[in-house]
């Protein structure tokens, strides 16, 4: 099994990104990840997809997602030619005297402490799946009291494969 990270660049319309997540329903086919937002252009959204499957599967997923009318581009996000990152808003439970030391492993990741209460914390962390997974391991002994990842977003590296769209 592989993992695949499609880059979409599709028509900003109602029910594009129903349209695309029903091709891989219907065709039993699962989403690792699916993150989208407007672009510079408000008339095209970038869809950010991380697929998992052998190479017949992943090939049929791009050939799918090619004939789909609002699909104006399709690139594969490869490491070293892409630059990946996710978000990642973690609330732990803490007391007092935990605070600093959180406090100093977010630092450490060039995250953000974004709320504190009496009780808990929220840290605000981007980076690679690896570097979000290595930050979690770091918090095993406390209790994490909600979780919340975006999903994978990127971009190919240079402007080599720029789409212009008039």
């Amino acid at each position: 099994m592989k993992k695949q990270v499609l880059s979409l660049l599709v028509d900003n319309t109602p029910g594009v990104t129903s349209r695309i997540s029903g091709l891989f329903t219907r065709r039993g086919y699962n989403i690792d990840s699916f993150s989208s937002g407007v672009t510079a252009d408000p008339r095209y959204t970038r869809i950010t997809i991380v697929a998992t499957g052998d190479e017949q599967i992943l090939e049929q997923i791009e050939k799918q997602l090619a004939k789909l009318e609002d699909v104006l581009d399709i690139k594969k996000l490869e490491s070293g030619a892409s630059v990946t990152r996710e978000l990642i808003l973690v609330k732990i439970r803490v007391i007092d005297t935990q605070r600093q030391a959180v406090a100093n492993v977010t630092d450490i990741f060039h995250g953000k402490v974004v709320d504190v209460t009496t009780d808990s914390m929220i840290i605000e962390l981007t980076g690679t799946q690896s570097k979000l997974d290595a930050f979690m391991d770091l918090l095993v002994g406390y209790e994490i009291l909600e979780l919340a990842r975006t999903g994978l977003t990127g971009l190919t590296r240079g402007s080599g494969d720029v789409v212009y769209l008039d």
